[in-house]
């Protein structure tokens, strides 16, 4: 007589941690995609003034503007994968090697804050994980992107019109 084969799922082949950190991942993925907001230039820079970053460390209104211009094309949810495993997410690319926290177990985390807090439409954790990064020697200069299209260059038109 032929032994019949269960049609429950085995142990073996999908371990109930490993199945409930996968359900997690693509249901915060799911969550903060949903939640993503992209800015307008103008939008965006009334936040960034009311946060407190106009002046901060030395850096204008504009700097910061053409600064998420150029690393999310004001994209709050953006999230870019490197080949080390790292991300850099939402709208500055904070990455996740050094400043926050994701599924990588050699991660940093020095703004305190898990990665997918960075992709939420307040900008609250973002700013402040921000702020956190300019108080380095680099300052803005910590983003490549900042150096290469923001920096020693006439930025007014990044708030040029915007009605404060």
């Amino acid at each position: 007589m032929e032994a019949r084969r269960s049609w429950a799922p085995s142990s073996r082949l999908c371990p109930t941690g490993m199945a409930l950190l996968v359900l997690a991942s693509l249901l915060s993925c799911l969550l903060t995609s949903s939640e993503a907001k992209v800015y307008s230039r103008c939008e965006l820079a009334r936040v960034l003034r009311d946060f407190g970053l106009d002046g901060y460390r030395g850096y204008s209104l504009a700097d910061w503007v053409c600064l998420a211009y150029f690393t999310s094309g004001f994209n709050t949810g953006a999230v870019d994968h490197e080949a080390d495993g790292s991300t850099n997410n939402g709208i500055f690319q904070i990455n996740s090697r050094r400043w926050c926290k994701n599924l990588t177990p050699d991660s940093h985390n020095q703004c305190r804050v898990y990665c997918s807090d960075l992709l939420n439409p307040n900008l609250k954790d973002t700013v402040i994980c921000a702020m956190k990064i300019v108080q380095e020697p680099q300052g803005l200069g910590y983003w490549e992107s900042w150096r290469r299209h923001c920096q020693g260059k006439d930025l007014s038109d990044w708030v040029d019109g915007c009605d404060f």
